[in-house]
C-alpha cells in the first residue's frame, strides 16, 4: 500500500509540474504578444485589457502551483 501511495503522489506531482510548465509557457507567449501589440500604432485597448487580465490570471495560477510544489516552509 505504501508503494502505491508514493507512486500516486509522484504521478500527481508530475502532472502538476507539467501543468506549471504549460502555464509558464503560455504566460511567456502572452507577455510577448502584449509587448508586440503595444508597439503597434493603433492599439485595440479592449483586446489589450483582456490579454493583460489573462496574463494576471496565469500568474496567479503559476504562483498557486509553485506554492503547492515548492512550499516555503520557515523552520
Amino acid at each position: 500500500m505504501g508503494l502505491e501511495v508514493t507512486a500516486e503522489k509522484t504521478a500527481d506531482r508530475e502532472q502538476l509540474l507539467q501543468r506549471l510548465k504549460t502555464l509558464k509557457s503560455e504566460h511567456f507567449d502572452l507577455d510577448d504578444t502584449i509587448t508586440r501589440i503595444t508597439k503597434e500604432p493603433t492599439i485595440d485597448q479592449l483586446n489589450l485589457q483582456r490579454l493583460k487580465k489573462r496574463k494576471l490570471l496565469l500568474k496567479d495560477s503559476i504562483s498557486y502551483l509553485e506554492n503547492i510544489l515548492f512550499p516555503n516552509i520557515i523552520a
